[in-house]
């Protein structure tokens, strides 16, 4: 009898060993604490990289992980005439536009995605 119980708690621990790395393998493992998969990346159409004639690089605080990343990209690439690169490592954001961009409109996007841009400055 104690066999059989010792077994059925192995089989258990394996089996939930299991179901977390197929999980995460699924969704990826993520700080933000999300059940859900990944976010969505938003493709930029135009990836030529001569026509965006202003490149910022952006400090911005709070990136954790990937799904942190993407959204701070998203966040920043849903606009036509951006196409932003975010660096998990070294917390900051390369941003390539068409048009001269302000501190205070790319600050206010940075924290509407839920974020803190601590500083912009031209590459």
């Amino acid at each position: 009898m104690g066999e059989i119980i010792v077994v059925m708690t192995l089989i258990l621990i394996l089996a939930l060993a299991v179901y977390g790395t197929v999980r995460r393998i699924r969704y990826g493992s993520s700080c933000c604490g999300t059940k859900e998969p990944g976010e969505k990346k938003v493709r930029v159409k135009d990836k030529n990289k001569a026509n965006y004639p202003f490149t910022y690089v952006l400090s911005v605080d709070g990136m954790h992980c990937s799904n942190c990343a993407t959204r701070v990209e998203n966040s920043l690439n849903e606009t036509a005439g951006r196409w932003a690169k975010a660096d998990i490592g070294k917390k900051e954001v390369l941003l390539r536009s068409k048009k001269a961009e302000t501190e205070s409109e790319i600050s206010k996007i940075i924290s509407s995605a839920g974020y803190t841009m601590l500083s912009l400055r031209e590459a």
